[in-house]
């Protein structure tokens, strides 16, 4: 598995761009995100995620280890491939798309191209308790409000709802007051 990869950008051709690394040049689909980083100029390092299949290998490129984790819980779902996992994960920032799981907004998946309605069902109901458990560190926001209000006995569904309305930026234990106040 090729996890990182760290070198110059070389070109870009739509969703995809060449970064030479020590004189190899890799083809990577990057999300948005991994562009930007890349546009920089100079050496720039990116997560990837080599997807293996019969006839091809293909290698995605994200710009932090959050879309990458993202990116691989949503290929566990029945019916999302690379690219829909690519086009969900290239959307929104990890943080927003983890919180739109657990509050159940199958509205957000469908307004992305190429997904309809039964995946955006899918992605919610396949993820929703799995993302709810994981506690990712790489992840800002409500990441330890979150963990607070499950060691107060919230289920992780329940915390992401009563944070929705939270400020990500204050503390966490304005966080936690106001999101027990909010579930109250």
């Amino acid at each position: 598995m090729i996890a990182r990869l760290r070198g110059k950008r070389v070109s870009r051709m739509g969703e995809r761009l060449v970064l030479d690394v020590g004189g190899v040049g890799y083809l990577v689909n990057a999300t948005p995100t991994a562009h930007r980083l890349a546009e920089r100029g100079g050496e720039v390092s990116l997560e990837t995620y080599l997807h293996v299949r019969e006839d091809a290998l293909q290698l995605y490129g994200f710009a932090e280890p959050a879309e990458r984790e993202l990116f691989e819980h949503l290929l566990a779902v029945s019916g999302v491939g690379p690219k829909v996992a690519l086009a969900i994960v290239s959307g929104s920032p990890p943080a927003d798309l983890r919180r739109a799981i657990a509050l159940e907004d199958t509205a957000r998946f469908e307004a992305i191209p190429g997904i309809g309605k039964k995946t955006a069902q899918r992605v919610v109901l396949e993820l929703k308790e799995k993302l709810g458990s994981v506690a990712s560190h790489t992840e800002t926001g409500h990441v330890g409000a979150r963990d607070a209000l499950v060691e107060l006995g919230y289920t992780p569904v329940e915390a992401e709802r009563a944070l929705a309305k939270v400020d990500a930026e204050l503390p966490i234990e304005e966080q936690v007051r106001l999101a027990l106040r909010e579930a109250a």
